[in-house]
């Protein structure tokens, strides 16, 4: 039973690419956050109180970070898809360990990128140490270990 819950990606919920999916999402819910800034406040500052009322401003600017987060996500769980399938190789097929169980890939990691966001939205002082740890398990995980679920083979 637990097993479906956490486990290898090919058939559970959660697997130990979950907390990498969260700590990416905390780095690009930062960058949507700082791109929107940057792009939207010039859009909004020149509309705002004239056609759209201040607290509807930020729910628009809210909705459209969550849009842009789920899209970068889902956009990479594409890819990685077709990376799964052997597209870019047998050494890469054999790195991923199988296609990823179909509710972890479009409910689980879409909704932990999205929790990253949330957290980094509350936290902002939690980005750096989480960008760090997100790199050195990168890192860890694509350059020693033999395949993507090394760690749950060892347990």
């Amino acid at each position: 039973m637990l097993e479906i819950l956490w486990g290898v990606k090919t058939h559970s919920i959660f697997d130990v690419w979950s907390i990498e999916h969260f700590l990416t999402g905390i780095s690009i819910g930062t960058a949507v956050i700082l791109y929107n800034k940057k792009s939207l406040g010039k859009l909004f500052n020149n509309i705002s109180d004239k056609i759209i009322h201040p607290k509807r401003i930020n729910w628009l600017k809210y909705k459209y970070d969550i849009i842009l987060v789920l899209f970068i996500s889902f956009m990479w769980e594409t890819i990685e898809h077709y990376l799964e399938t052997g597209l870019a190789g047998s050494q890469v097929e054999y790195w991923f360990q199988g296609v990823e169980f179909w509710p972890n890939r479009i409910i689980t990691d879409g909704g932990l990128v999205l929790l990253g966001y949330l957290f980094a939205k509350k936290f902002p002082i939690m980005v750096w140490p989480a960008r760090i740890i997100s790199l050195a398990w990168l890192i860890t995980h694509i350059f020693i270990f033999p395949h993507s679920m090394y760690l749950h083979y060892l347990l």
